[in-house]
């Protein structure tokens, strides 16, 4: 199962919250947000759900909005979730649409489940762990699932000897891909490389001989770091569990916890990648950078920011962009990453263009993604960093003064990115690699001829497009923007004129000459790897 939007309507601290956006592919949902931001309410949400059907167990939680004097405490509380299956959920006072939530649509466990020492010296302990009956409340309450989930391996080994005699399935199914995970996860370096050596259920008075190798060591689980103990406590909860749950959405708390940076990546990779089935969705709350750069990365990957909401108004968020430079700053501060990239210059550039500018590797130069240029002129202004945009209908001289006023915004040389792709110069290089024959003045002359046809055209929307640029609005400039506005003109004259490098400035090559033969079947990707096409972007931003 899973979720394309949830709304939470005078549920615990929110007044009415609305998640939408989520892509139907998702399979992983990354909140983030400063402590108190709510993320544990929507997990809470998740568990209410999940809990209309686990009949017979105590353990159901009520939502309680006693603890908030300032909501109307006779207010209608609603969980409404949009599925493949269609729009299901709770409302208080009313018969609650189960549709096809069962007792295994939902799995969560809270951040508090850390178990620093092993303790049960025997077996019996009474739960039920598919009805799932052991896990807490609410999701501020102490998990304690992983003695259990031990429990259950435990029977699971039991069983195995006396049945067949030996221990090569619990092997195959429990010990090696445990050690397959903290290989990916911890690595293979001797210094680093943990192995599960052993698992002996409780005897004889004695807590559980769970012992694991490093380097040439042999230890107990007692002795493992806090960071090993948190994915191993994952892993066999995910191995004790996972068969019952094969059409769910998990959620589970903060997950990162004692993991460094690195480690926080593989980790949340190995989770997502290897053990949540792909018709399953992953839901995990997080601040670590780790994390962040993963769901970033990662093509099914969801984020979705709960900072600064005003838990008494309305609040609809959608996903947001990849890098994102506001998410960062949820892992670390704006001093921090000042710290960490000094030194270094951040460029805001637009949209689908950043990923072709940061494979340039330009030396000590990192871009971030901003949706437009509006965008960029915006994030670049009130982060004190800079931009990069598209020249569109710009005239020299007003690129001039834009650069004069905004010193912190770079203009490419020509109307888009996709003008440096196409540029004759450009493709002479690419096809000199790939030893294929290519000829200028042909492609200029025909390029020349489809601006001539289409040339009315182009020039009717000159003056809606450029009426939308963010240069001169502030009160100050009001002179500046109406000068900027009557001086559309200049650009109708650079389309009049055929020499290339003339019209080419505010031509737009990305909607024009596409049915050339010189670009045709030529990914873009490779028209960004040239020299040619890198020199010009340095000589922008240096």
């Amino acid at each position: 199962m899973k979720i394309k939007s949830l709304q939470l309507k005078n549920f615990k601290r929110f007044t009415d919250l609305t998640l939408q956006g989520i892509p139907e592919n998702a399979k992983l949902v990354l909140l983030i947000g400063s402590n108190g931001s709510g993320k544990s309410s929507i997990f809470d949400a998740f568990a209410y759900l999940g809990n209309l059907n686990h009949k017979g167990n105590s353990t159901v939680y009520v939502p309680d909005r006693s603890y908030d004097p300032k909501k109307n405490q006779e207010a209608t509380e609603e969980i409404i979730i949009n599925t493949e299956y269609g729009q299901e959920g709770w409302i208080k006072g009313a018969a609650h649409r189960t549709g096809k939530i069962k007792a295994t649509s939902f799995y969560g466990r809270t951040s508090f489940r850390q178990v620093p020492l092993l303790t049960r010296t025997s077996l019996g302990s009474n739960f039920d762990i598919i009805l799932d009956t052991d896990r807490p409340p609410t999701f501020i309450d102490r998990d304690e699932r992983f003695e259990n989930d031990l429990e259950h391996i435990y029977g699971k080994l039991l069983r195995e000897y006396f049945v067949n005699g030996d221990r090569s399935k619990i092997i195959e199914e429990i010990v090696d891909p445990i050690n397959a995970s903290f290989e990916r996860i911890f690595g293979n370096q001797n210094g680093t490389k943990l192995r599960l050596k052993e698992i002996i259920p409780p005897l004889e008075g004695k807590v559980a001989q769970i012992n694991f190798e490093k380097g040439n060591s042999t230890f107990h689980y007692n002795y493992l770091s806090a960071g090993e103990k948190e994915v191993f406590n994952i892993l066999i909860n995910l191995i004790a569990r996972r068969e019952y749950y094969q059409d769910t959405v998990f959620f589970y708390d903060e997950i990162d916890l004692h993991l460094n940076t690195k480690l926080q990546y593989s980790f949340l990779r190995e989770i997502t990648e290897y053990w949540i089935p792909d018709n399953c969705q992953f839901w995990t709350a997080s601040h670590s950078l780790g994390f962040i750069e993963y769901a970033t990365d990662y093509e099914k990957g969801c984020i979705l920011d709960l900072d600064d909401l005003d838990f008494d108004k309305s609040q609809i968020i959608t996903p947001k962009s990849k890098n994102s430079f506001e998410v960062f700053e949820i892992a670390v501060s704006k001093a921090f990453i000042d710290k960490a990239v000094q030194g270094r210059k951040i460029i805001f550039s637009e949209n689908t263009n950043t990923p072709s500018y940061n494979d340039l590797n330009i030396e000590n130069t990192l871009f971030f993604v901003a949706l437009d240029k509006n965008d960029v002129f915006y994030k670049a202004r009130n982060y004190k960093q800079f931009g990069i945009i598209d020249r569109d209908y710009l005239s020299d001289p007003e690129v001039i003064q834009i650069r004069k006023e905004y010193p912190f915004l770079f203009i490419l040389p020509y109307y888009s990115f996709e003008n440096l792709l196409y540029h004759p110069e450009n493709l002479a290089e690419y096809y000199a690699k790939v030893k294929t024959s290519f000829y200028s003045g042909e492609y200029i002359r025909r390029l020349t001829q489809i601006k001539n046809q289409e040339r009315d055209y182009i020039s009717a929307g000159v003056v809606q497009a450029r009426g939308g640029y963010p240069f001169f609005k502030e009160n100050e400039n009001a002179k500046k923007l109406k000068s900027f506005k009557d001086n559309y003109r200049a650009i109708i004259d650079l389309f009049r004129s055929d020499d290339f490098e003339t019209y080419y400035k505010v031509f737009p090559a990305k909607d024009y000459g596409r049915d050339l033969e010189e670009r045709k079947n030529i990914p873009p990707v490779e028209l960004s790897k040239t020299q040619w096409f890198k020199g010009q972007i340095e000589s922008i931003v240096k």
